[in-house]
């Protein structure tokens, strides 16, 4: 049986989550990370030495870091409409994958552990206001390519691009602060709610 080390609450565990869900995938998460089992024990360093979540154990195979997992289940799976092996489209899924790991969650960051999470480290009303104009920079972009594919983040399909991001969306609309009205993001959020695997690690997950 899969394994899947993280707590549910985390955005990255839930990527994985969404994908299997995706794909119908049968799993089981185990419980490690804040409030949780510490990821500095032995055991979990063992598996993932940098102490984050999530981490997959397929069998003897073990990976971590959430958009390499959910490439991995897709292209283990055969989900081509996930993943799509042609190499340019292919390009482009991981393109906005990687972009909402380093530039759209990197902005949100800040602002979202001190909205949010409450986080008594994350109180520098500077650093606050920079997080936000940065989010919404970001957002902004997302807007835009919305906009142009008139459905998701790539085009007509339904990619992982789409699983990433739509976790993203849903952590702005959850998190407390005077926010732009972007049309395209909007639509694209209500569609994703026809999805059962954005339901259950979305609006039903955490922010």
């Amino acid at each position: 049986m899969l394994r899947i080390l993280g707590r549910a609450t985390s955005i990255n565990v839930r990527k994985v989550l969404w994908t299997c869900a995706e794909i119908g995938i049968e799993h089981v998460r185990e419980d490690w990370g804040r409030g949780y089992r510490s990821t500095r024990e032995a055991e979990f360093l063992r598996l993932n030495p940098n102490g984050l979540i999530p981490v997959l154990v397929d069998g003897d195979f073990v990976l971590w870091e959430s958009n390499a997992i959910c490439r991995y289940l897709a292209r283990s799976r055969g989900r081509d409409d996930l993943l799509p092996v042609d190499w340019r489209q292919g390009a482009l899924v991981e393109q906005w994958m990687d972009w909402q790991a380093g530039t759209l969650g990197a902005a949100a960051s800040y602002a979202f552990h001190a909205l949010v999470r409450q986080s008594p480290d994350h109180r520098d009303e500077a650093q606050i206001a920079s997080s936000l104009a940065r989010w919404q920079e970001a957002m902004a972009i997302l807007d835009a390519q919305l906009a142009a594919t008139g459905a998701h983040a790539v085009g007509a399909a339904f990619t992982l691009a789409d699983i990433v991001l739509g976790l993203s969306v849903h952590r702005w609309y959850q998190t407390p602060f005077d926010k732009p009205e972007f049309g395209a993001v909007r639509d694209y959020y209500q569609r994703l709610h026809a999805r059962p695997g954005f339901v259950a690690n979305g609006p039903q997950g955490a922010p």
